[in-house]
């Protein structure tokens, strides 16, 4: 069983709840981060799901110099803290440079290491020091059972309050697949697992200058991510992927998440009674 401990005022891991990690790509506007967190914090309320709110204030990673990348780090940590005081949610952001560490773990309960950057060894130092939960994405390019080099860079600070999240391996050029038996291995390791599905179905530069997607796949992932017994789920959710500033080919319509999540939650209560190793 993995490891437990607390993001805001619940616990996952160690046969915990399924909870999800869920808002928009990339923070457009204080308006539209707002209704997206209200909207989907409504959803899983409902639903009776754990939920933890997800907005970059910058997305240092996108495919073309001239993307939309946020709104920064100062500006876009305060569209954070006013979420977090006025929805009382627990918030999720990715952090680029170690530099932002700090401001950010003043205002984030989570702390996002990207994908890209899973083997930088001063970037995961600086998140375990800040004694925020660290979420580590495992890259495209890194093995199920090589992630464990990440978690120990972060266990070196004594902070065992880590998440790993899977969002697919590099299959050729611009696709990804998800092999589900990274799910199993890296739960292995004692940390709670996510499946970050809508990253999974990107197709990196799959539209030149900016990525695409496969949306009509993230229920089918979904289905399967926590039929393998995955502790969490990860979707980039909008109320209009089209119109989306980042990442909109690959996101789930904001009314489409009622429906999924109580599948989700239906596959999950079998799997939870028949105890996966």
């Amino acid at each position: 069983m993995a490891a437990a401990f607390k993001v805001g005022n619940f616990t996952i891991g160690n046969g915990s709840p399924l909870f999800l990690i869920a808002g928009p790509c990339v923070i457009e506007s204080e308006r539209h981060a707002r209704q997206m967190a209200e909207s989907i914090a409504r959803i899983c309320s409902d639903l009776g799901v754990h939920y933890i709110f997800k907005a970059s204030y910058d997305k240092a990673n996108r495919t073309s110099v001239r993307s939309f990348r946020g709104p920064g780090l100062k500006k876009g940590l305060g569209v954070l803290r006013k979420i977090k005081r006025e929805l009382k949610l627990p918030i999720l952001t990715d952090v680029h440079e170690i530099a932002h560490v700090a401001p950010a773990a003043e205002v984030c309960e989570v702390l996002q290491i990207p994908a890209f950057l899973c083997r930088q060894t001063d970037l995961l130092l600086a998140a375990g020091k800040s004694r925020r939960v660290v979420n580590i994405k495992k890259g495209q390019f890194v093995a199920p059972w090589e992630i464990r080099h990440a978690i120990e860079k972060v266990r070196s600070t004594g902070n065992e309050k880590i998440i790993v999240t899977e969002r697919g391996a590099m299959f050729g050029y611009n696709n990804l697949v998800v092999d589900m038996r990274a799910f199993p291995i890296m739960r292995e390791m004692g940390y709670p697992v996510v499946f970050d599905v809508t990253h999974s179905v990107q197709i990196p530069a799959g539209a030149g200058n900016v990525s695409s997607g496969q949306a009509q796949f993230i229920p089918h992932l979904a289905r399967a991510g926590v039929a393998a017994g995955v502790d969490g789920i990860f979707m980039e959710v909008h109320d209009h992927p089209e119109r989306a500033l980042s990442d909109g080919p690959n996101a789930l319509h904001l009314k489409s998440l009622p429906a999924l999540l109580k599948t989700l939650l239906e596959i999950n209560r079998v799997v939870a009674d028949r105890v996966l190793p």
